[in-house]
C-alpha cells in the first residue's frame, strides 16, 4: 500500500470544532442495552451544544450517524436528535453511514457545508447500540415455508464481506500475515492499550469528555416526551465500562477467535454509546467569547482492497497530508481505531509511525468501538489531547468494513 490515492478530499479554511462530547461506553448487555440509539444520541447531542455554549436556534443542520436499525424509529434517528436537542424544527437533519467511519464523515460533511456558508453551526452526532442489534429475517415478508424459517444474528451476520468472504476478524488476520505480526506482539498492544486507558480514566482525562446517563425525561414544544431509562439500583452511568487491568499473561490465554492473532482481549471492545459535537465557523465560535476546541483543516475517504480493509488508515492519513503539504513527522498525536490489535499495528508499520503518538489515551480496545459515534469520539480526543499536551497537529482516522479509510486532520487553535 506504498501509493497514495486521490480519494475524496476535503480541505477547509473555516471550519471549528467548538466543543464534543459523549456518553460513557458500556459493554453489550450492560446498564445502556435498553436505551435507544436515538436517546443516547439526544443526551450526547444536549451535552454537547451546551458545552459549546451555543445556542441552539443558531444551529443550521442535524447531522448523525448510526449503523444498525436498533430501534422501531431508526428512520427518524438524526431528525429526532435535533428535535430534542432543540434545534429549530425548521433546520434539516440527514443520517451518515460510512460504517466504522461514521463519526468522522460526519464532521466532514459538517465542515464543508460550514466552510462554503451553507450554515453557520452544526450540531454532528454518532450513536449506536450494539446491544440492540436486531435479530432478523429478510425473506419471510409473504410467510413462512415449512423448514425455510431462517432469523439471524444481525450483528453477527454484519460481520461477514460476502464480497470476499471474509469477516471483519479474517482481514486482521490476513494484515497479520502480511506484516508479521505475532500473537505476542498483538496481545503486548492491547495490554498497552488497557494500561494507557486505565491511566487517563484515573487520571480524570477520559471525564473530561463524557456526560453521565441518569433516567431523565428529553421534552420538545408540541411533541411527545421520550426519554432514557436506566435499570433498577442504576442511579447513575459515568464511567466506560470496559476499561480494567489486562495484564499481558492474561490476554495471552483467551483462545483466538478467527484462527490466528486476534482474540476477544486484543479485538475493540462491543459496546453502547454516543457522542457529538458542534462544527461552527470562526466567527459563530467565538460568538459569546467561545473558544474553538480545534480546527477543521482537512479530512479524506478513500478505497482500499476489502479483503484487507483494516489497512484503510494508511492511505487515508498519507492522503490528507498530501492535502496540507505536512509530514507525518508534523503530526503530534495520531488516534486510528482499534478495531483489532493486528489492523492497529499494521498501519502504524505501514506508515513508520511512532507509536508513542498512537492512541495515548487507549483506543477501542480498552474504550470500545460504538460504530456510528467512534468516529466522533477520536477526534475529540484527539483535540482534547493535543491541548493537553500543546501540540499543533492531529489526525483522527479509522478502517472501514468492505475496503475503505478515513482520516480527519485537526489544528490546535492554541499552537498555531
Amino acid at each position: 500500500m506504498t501509493s497514495t490515492p486521490k480519494g475524496i478530499r476535503y480541505s477547509f479554511d473555516d471550519a471549528w470544532l467548538m466543543a464534543g462530547t459523549r456518553t460513557p461506553f458500556v459493554d453489550y448487555t450492560g446498564a445502556l442495552s435498553d436505551v435507544s440509539p436515538i436517546d443516547l444520541g439526544i443526551k450526547a447531542a444536549r451535552s454537547a451544544v451546551a458545552k459549546a455554549g451555543i445556542d441552539p436556534a443558531d444551529i443550521g443542520t442535524t447531522i448523525a450517524g448510526s449503523m444498525a436499525q436498533a430501534s422501531f424509529d431508526a428512520y427518524m434517528t438524526p431528525r429526532h436528535i435535533g428535535i430534542y436537542a432543540g434545534v429549530p424544527v425548521d433546520r434539516p437533519a440527514h443520517l451518515v453511514q460510512r460504517i466504522c467511519g461514521t463519526g468522522i464523515e460526519v464532521l466532514l460533511q459538517a465542515a464543508e457545508l460550514v466552510n462554503r456558508e451553507r450554515v453557520e453551526a452544526a450540531l454532528c452526532v454518532g450513536t449506536e447500540s450494539m446491544s440492540r442489534n436486531p435479530v432478523a429475517a429478510y425473506t419471510h415478508r409473504s410467510g413462512f415455508r415449512m423448514g425455510q424459517v431462517e432469523f439471524k444474528d444481525f450483528l453477527w451476520e454484519a460481520l461477514l464481506d460476502p464480497a470476499c468472504s471474509c469477516t471483519m476478524g479474517d482481514t486482521a488476520e490476513n494484515l497479520a500475515r502480511d506484516y508479521q505480526i505475532s500473537r505476542e506482539e498483538v496481545d503486548r498492544y492491547a495490554e498497552r492499550s488497557f494500561n494507557r486507558a486505565l491511566a487517563a480514566q484515573e487520571a480524570g482525562f477520559l471525564a473530561g469528555e463524557i456526560t453521565p446517563v441518569v433516567t431523565e425525561t428529553f421534552s420538545a414544544d408540541g411533541f411527545n416526551d421520550r426519554g432514557i431509562r436506566l435499570p433498577r439500583k442504576v442511579e447513575q452511568v459515568d464511567r466506560d465500562s470496559h476499561i480494567r487491568p489486562s495484564s499481558f499473561e492474561a490476554l495471552s490465554k483467551i483462545r483466538p477467535a478467527f484462527g490466528g492473532v486476534q482474540t476477544g482481549g486484543n479485538s475493540s471492545a462491543i459496546v453502547d454509546g454516543a457522542a457529538a459535537a458542534i462544527v461552527a465557523s470562526r466567527a459563530r465560535a467565538e460568538a459569546k467569547g467561545n473558544r474553538p476546541l480545534a480546527r477543521i483543516l482537512a479530512g479524506v475517504s478513500v478505497g482500499v482492497p476489502p479483503h484487507i480493509m483494516g489497512i484503510g488508515p494508511a492511505p487515508a492519513i498519507r492522503a490528507v497530508l498530501e492535502e496540507c503539504g505536512l509530514a507525518l513527522d508534523d503530526i503530534d498525536r495520531v488516534e486510528i481505531n482499534e478495531a483489532f490489535g493486528a489492523q492497529v499495528m499494521a498501519c502504524a508499520r505501514e506508515l513508520g509511525l511512532d507509536e508513542e503518538r498512537l492512541n495515548v489515551n487507549g483506543g477501542a480496545i480498552a474504550i470500545g468501538h460504538p460504530l456510528g459515534a467512534t468516529g466522533i469520539r477520536i477526534a475529540t480526543t484527539v483535540a482534547r489531547e493535543l491541548q493537553r499536551s500543546g501540540g499543533r497537529y492531529g489526525i483522527a482516522s479509522a478502517c472501514i468494513g468492505g475496503g475503505q479509510g478515513i482520516a480527519i486532520l485537526i489544528e490546535n487553535p492554541q499552537a498555531a
